[in-house]
């Protein structure tokens, strides 16, 4: 997110292993000792999507966030919210077998789920068609962790969208930050 803003920032490491996260100081940030967490000023955020819309709307507004008055706005939104809202559940419930029934659940089945991404990237190349948005940068993420852990399946234009992330400059600018952390810190990658 931050290296598609192309704003200045400073990461910090915070060692979970160590239990960092659990310490009075993090939760003091996030009460559910959950990362990541962003400071900007006296405003702190949490929650991945909550963090891509803030600083979209903040720092990139018409350009990686349609304006408030643009009617693409609505589809936008849908999909920043998509991931934690329905994909991510939807995946998670599918890998670990969960019993339930789909018409009472908020994020329906993961078939419809899954056909309902596609349909979406089927006029690609983004999911605003050419246009490349913050969405993208929320739900790629999570499309892309599925896909790595086996979680989801790649189908006719996940995954192909998954690889169009992937080359995007920013995308390789931030993956070379988090291996040199791993390199630095002696992490391996799951």
């Amino acid at each position: 997110m931050l290296e598609e803003l192309g704003e200045p920032y400073e990461l910090r490491y915070v060692d979970m292993q160590a239990g960092e996260h659990l310490r009075d100081e993090h939760r003091a940030r996030n009460r559910m000792m959950k990362l990541p967490v962003l400071e900007d000023g006296e405003t702190i955020v949490s929650e991945t999507a909550a963090i891509g819309v803030y600083l979209a709307d903040r720092y990139a507004l018409g350009r990686l966030a349609p304006a408030l008055d643009d009617p693409a706005r609505g589809a936008y939104l849908r999909w920043c919210f998509y991931s934690p809202s329905v994909l991510e559940i939807a995946c998670m419930a599918k890998s670990s077998g969960w019993k339930y029934s789909p018409g009472q659940a908020g994020f329906g089945s993961y078939e419809n789920v899954v056909a309902t991404l596609e349909d979406a990237l089927a006029a690609g190349p983004w999911l605003l068609g050419e246009r490349f948005t913050m969405a993208d940068v929320i739900l790629g993420g999570t499309v892309r962790w599925m896909l790595r852990f086996d979680m989801l399946e790649p189908g006719e234009h996940i995954g192909e969208y998954a690889e169009r992330l992937g080359e995007r400059p920013a995308n390789q600018r931030a993956q070379a930050k988090n291996d040199a952390i791993v390199q630095e810190r002696g992490l391996t990658r799951g």
